[in-house]
């Protein structure tokens, strides 16, 4: 595998209200180019692309590119994913237009939706839900290490839009220092009901970490959506 490198997608430049355009995008992996599947990684509050590219080391498959955006000040919103929504804008808004960013060059590199995971760990994880729902089609799958829909309790869901039966993960402790699990549970049930094939796992006592089943199953889904292309190549 490629050893990080750097990337940088048509996403536009920082300034005040788009804190996390122009931030580099760590790459490892295939070359995006030669890449029959794309991984999105985002990193938790206070990490970095680099630290959540070493889920790599465990996720390692040829052919797949392996892209992590960088948050501006190593934290996508500042304040808890549990606050009102507009107590986390600007960074919010710019963090979903960071993902957008990353997966439009993955299509424009001719990876469509079906071969793209969405994976996240807390704040990151939180992050590539929100943004899945808000724009919910057929991914190779989408991972959850600990997160959950964003906004406080009684936040209206009704999303538009389905899944298409997309596989998804959501794995959390419980407790969590900062993720309830009532609210990974909210979060299975609303992609559930668009149409995902939601898996939940509880791990109780776990702490804030990525526990190695998690990995496992994130691997099974890479492995999943790399079958789906050879497929697709050996039909053509």
């Amino acid at each position: 595998m490629n050893g990080p490198h750097q990337v940088r997608p048509h996403q536009g430049r920082p300034h005040q209200g788009r804190p996390h355009q122009g931030q580099p995008v760590r790459a490892a992996g295939s070359p995006l180019a030669d890449a029959r599947a794309v991984v999105l990684l985002a990193h938790g509050r206070g990490s970095t692309a680099e630290d959540i590219l070493s889920l790599t080391n465990e996720l390692n498959r040829d052919g797949v590119a392996y892209l992590a955006p960088q948050a501006a000040g190593f934290t996508w919103y500042p304040n808890s994913f549990l606050a009102p929504i507009e107590h986390n804008e600007p960074g919010l808004s710019s963090g979903l237009a960071a993902l957008a960013a990353v997966l439009g060059e993955a299509e424009r590199a001719g990876v469509p939706s079906q071969r793209q995971l969405l994976l996240g760990f807390s704040q990151g994880a939180c992050l590539t839900l929100e943004f899945a729902a808000r724009h919910p089609r057929r991914y190779g799958g989408i991972v959850g290490f600990t997160g959950g829909l964003i906004g406080p309790p009684g936040t209206p869901r009704d999303y538009p839009g389905t899944f298409d039966g997309t596989p998804v993960f959501l794995g959390s402790s419980d407790p969590d220092p900062h993720v309830p699990w009532t609210r990974v549970e909210e979060t299975a049930e609303v992609l559930g009901s668009m149409g995902a094939d939601v898996t939940l796992q509880r791990y109780p006592g776990k702490g804030h970490t990525i526990h190695r089943q998690e990995i496992e199953a994130a691997a099974a889904l890479l492995d999943a959506a790399l079958l789906d292309a050879a497929l697709l190549q050996d039909a053509l």
